[in-house]
């Protein structure tokens, strides 16, 4: 008497996998896949589209396969939204140049470390000590221009790195993220006012802490369209205008305009 073979399992498409599992589900490089289908996901449809049932369709997974990796959703929407920080530091750092900022890595690798005092996966930024008033200045327009190019051509991933929930709920250090970045803008913001010949004034911080609030406030307002509308234009040149302005009110005007 022959016995019949055991039936073949089909796949368990309602439990969350676990070690031993075979198969998409436990493939090693199924982190890394799930933060650039989400990374994917933002950039398209919006941060509001960042659900763990779409993440894991799009990476081709079972809707319980994330939290293999990511315990609760905003540890995954954390890791997203390090990517985004990664991002706008090395656009940030290519607005100093290699001379004065090392790129040391590319985002993206799960098994590269993260270091919260580079502001990416090996972006370094410092200012410079032999930076100049003008030379500051520059830099600091630079800089500007960078951080609103990011926020209005990826704004489902700059609603995101700004929730507050994700940066109160201190998954991965993500507030920290973002330190290394406001280090240097008050870097920057102290050598251009040492030219400004002014002995009173707020402190460096507090100058660059008004510099990014204005900022953040006019990319925030100009996709909304609310800007357009009090200004009565779309036209990319009045952003400009908007930006230039902002550096002068904190700043004082360059030295050609004094």
């Amino acid at each position: 008497m022959t016995s019949e073979p055991p039936p073949v399992p089909g796949p368990d498409l309602g439990t969350t996998p676990s070690a031993s599992d075979g198969g998409q589900d436990a493939d090693p490089g199924l982190r890394g896949r799930l933060i650039a289908a989400g990374v994917e996901l933002v950039h398209a449809e919006g941060a509001q589209a960042l659900t763990l049932r779409e993440i894991a369709r799009r990476a081709g997974v079972s809707h319980g396969a994330p939290r293999r990796y990511f315990p609760t959703h905003l540890d995954l929407l954390s890791a997203i939204a390090r990517e985004g920080f990664t991002e706008l530091g090395a656009r940030v750092a290519a607005t100093a140049g290699d001379d004065d900022v090392a790129l040391a890595a590319t985002t993206g690798g799960e098994d590269v470390a993260f270091d919260a005092t580079t502001g990416g996966e090996g972006v370094a930024l410092d200012a410079p000590a032999s930076d100049g008033p003008q030379a500051a200045r520059a830099r600091l327009d630079a800089l500007a221009r960078a951080y609103l190019d990011f926020a209005l051509t990826r704004r489902g991933m700059y609603e995101l790195m700004f929730r507050h929930d994700l940066l109160e709920s201190g998954r991965l250090g993500l507030r920290d993220t973002s330190l290394p970045l406001f280090a240097l803008l008050t870097g920057l913001v102290d050598h251009a006012l040492a030219g400004s010949g002014t002995t009173s004034r707020p402190d460096s911080a507090v100058v660059a802490g008004a510099l990014w609030a204005n900022l953040h406030g006019i990319a925030q307002l100009w996709s909304w369209g609310s800007l357009a509308l009090a200004t009565r234009t779309e036209n990319p040149e009045d952003l400009d205008t908007l930006l230039r302005a902002a550096l002068d009110a904190h700043l004082g005007p360059t030295g050609g305009e004094r």
